[in-house]
């Protein structure tokens, strides 16, 4: 039994079914969980070192080491049963629409810092501090994966190309 059997057994009615009919999105949210944590602690050390006061760059390079690896996670397991293209044009696709999705995630961090001014001087450090974590990791993250979610499933594996598989058995009643 795969982990994901095993936690979809867990799970009480009605909800297993709900989460068996969406498994795809719930992978693909657990990707994008990891893929947070990989792109707010990039953001942090590059903010906090080597792009000190470049909140925005540092956002940029961030989100895309999260990309990288959100690719090979989500090929190899969120949507692992889709395919039909090349790899190398499933590839192009996933960069060209996370590029997109780039300047999704970063644009609320963008204009928090750059059109509402939350930056010192004008405010104190802590209240950037807070604006640029709700607006970069928050915001952000949000409708970067919308956008990201619907892109993704329509473009790089749109549903022409699904392998479906079985629905596992529900387990055994004790």
């Amino acid at each position: 039994m795969t982990v994901v059997e095993a936690t979809l057994a867990r799970i009480p009615q009605p909800y297993r079914d709900k989460a068996i009919k969406h498994r795809e999105l719930i992978k693909f949210l657990m990707v994008g969980g990891t893929t947070w944590v990989i792109d707010t602690a990039v953001f942090l050390l590059l903010k906090a070192t080597v792009l000190d006061g470049r909140a925005v760059t540092a956002k940029v390079f961030a989100v895309l080491v999260a990309t990288i690896v959100s690719y090979v996670l989500n090929r190899e397991w969120s949507f692992r049963t889709r395919g039909g293209r090349e790899r190398h044009h499933e590839a192009a696709l996933f960069f060209l629409i996370s590029g997109f999705g780039v300047a999704v995630y970063a644009a609320p961090l963008a204009i928090s810092r750059h059109v509402l001014d939350l930056q010192v001087p004008g405010v104190s450090l802590l209240a950037q501090e807070v604006a640029d974590f709700v607006a970069g990791q928050i915001l952000g993250t949000l409708t970067g994966m919308a956008f990201r979610w619907w892109a993704f499933r329509r473009f790089v594996w749109p549903d022409q190309f699904v392998r479906r598989q079985p629905v596992p058995p529900p387990p055994p009643a004790d």
